[in-house]
């Protein structure tokens, strides 16, 4: 039987291992001692490493952990012991390269910080209940970017498909008087 690849979870913590934003797809943590208990050990476990221009990859508690480390950053995913690294490396990534983008490249925990809707946005994105459903940074940056834009915004401030919306959002109501 073939499986859908699958995520347990996505973390995205500070250098001293503390919560910026977490999404957790599994319930193999199933309080919120459980979580923090994993995320200080694995922060622990990765704080060692020199992840800063490759993602390293390791065992923990049984589950693949691919990770990164931007300026004060820690970017985690989790997966099965069963699961593809080269699949859970490609949404580490993805996230990696959305959040980058959105931050313009500020990425940083102050900067995190202000934008965590965006970065909340991008985690919904790319995974859903732990199915991975996006892997492709820009079209991530798209969707949570059509979706935070005020449709009231000037045209300057749009991106080319949301200012084709408005155009024919415009001209079907004057079309329609």
């Amino acid at each position: 039987m073939v499986s859908c690849p699958s995520v347990k979870n996505i973390l995205l913590l500070d250098s001293e291992g503390k919560r910026v934003a977490v999404k957790y797809y599994s319930d193999e943590w199933p309080t919120n001692a459980a979580k923090d208990a994993y995320e200080k050990a694995v922060f622990v476990k990765t704080q060692k490493t020199n992840a800063r221009t490759e993602a390293e990859i390791t065992m923990f508690e049984n589950n693949i952990v691919v990770y990164k480390f931007i300026q004060d950053l820690h970017f985690f995913v989790t997966g099965g012991e069963d699961e593809n690294e080269l699949i859970l490396a490609t949404v580490l990534h993805a996230f990696f390269e959305a959040v980058n983008s959105l931050l313009r490249g500020n990425v940083d925990k102050r900067e995190a910080l202000e934008n965590l809707d965006l970065i909340l946005l991008c985690l919904d994105e790319i995974v859903d209940g732990g199915i991975v459903l996006e892997t492709d940074g820009d079209d991530i940056v798209a969707k949570v970017s059509s979706n935070t834009m005020d449709p009231g915004a000037p045209l300057s401030e749009q991106t080319i498909s949301q200012a084709l919306a408005t155009a024919r959002e415009h001209l079907t109501r004057s079309l329609l008087k």
